[in-house]
């Protein structure tokens, strides 16, 4: 898989509101393409609304962002193009009853459907599936999740992976189409400290070989470029709300996005 290039990204008294108030407000940064960007705060506090807004999820509605050479949110269709998401409860969630094999081959059956050209798609069958099984491989590298290591193989049903390695999977999935940016929520959620360590380990080696990360955590690392959500002024269980039905919307415009493609491509899973 060819090194992907970064996007910066900036933002200026970014918003979001919503019918319970706030999601978040006041939100201003510069982070340089490659860089490490760790949204941190307490659960509820507009972190997962931020991730949508900067992957072109969610429309903010105060203030100004820039990814790459893309203005949100009135280009949030060209940010979704070339961001992807990983470990977001409620968008990306894993089917616990699929396989890892399963996932992998229903992801770059999708990215090779509706992510590539029209020439690629023209290529010989043999040629795709050797270029697809090539993106597979470089993806689950990249995300350190080595299929030869779980207990099934391929076969390993996703409930039966640990906790880091679904989100090594999530994070591999969201690698086969080559984002630019890539949002990853709820890094450290119910980690230990050295699992913690590990994540952050996987998120900077993606940094340096050239995506931008976002990445939402309760306490960031040292030398990220560090974005705080925590209240201000709104009440927490308001905020929590208020991400509840960010998120909701969010699900629904993705399941609006991609639920044609996901029915045509299932058949040749072998998924009824």
């Amino acid at each position: 898989m060819d090194g992907p290039h970064g996007l910066g990204v900036t933002t200026r008294a970014f918003g979001l509101k919503g019918p319970r108030g706030w999601a978040f407000r006041g939100v201003s940064f510069d982070a340089e393409p490659g860089s490490l960007i760790a949204v941190e705060g307490p659960s509820g506090s507009g972190r997962t609304c931020l991730l949508l807004a900067l992957t072109g999820r969610m429309k903010a509605t105060e203030g100004s962002a820039a990814v790459g050479e893309w203005g949100l949110p009135k280009q949030s269709a060209a940010v979704r193009r070339v961001s992807a998401l990983a470990h977001v409860p409620g968008v990306t969630d894993l089917d616990p009853a699929l396989t890892v094999g399963e996932h992998l081959r229903e992801r770059a059956l999708l990215e090779r459907r509706f992510g590539g050209s029209l020439r690629g798609l023209l290529r010989p069958r043999a040629e795709r599936a050797a270029e697809t099984e090539r993106r597979v491989d470089a993806a689950l590298t990249a995300a350190g999740l080595d299929r030869e290591a779980l207990p099934k193989g391929s076969r390993t049903a996703v409930r039966d992976l640990e906790r880091l390695e679904a989100l090594r999977l999530s994070v591999a999935l969201a690698l086969i189409g080559g984002p630019r940016l890539l949002g990853v929520d709820d890094t450290d959620l119910k980690l230990s400290g050295a699992e913690r360590g590990e994540v952050w380990a996987l998120l900077r080696s993606l940094t340096e070989a050239g995506t931008t990360v976002v990445a939402v955590c309760s306490e960031a690392p040292e030398g990220a470029v560090t974005v705080s959500t925590s209240p201000r002024t709104e009440e927490t269980d308001e905020k929590t709300a208020e991400k509840t039905n960010a998120v909701t919307n969010a699900v629904t415009n993705e399941q609006e996005t991609h639920e044609k493609e996901t029915v045509d491509a299932l058949p040749e899973t072998g998924r009824a």
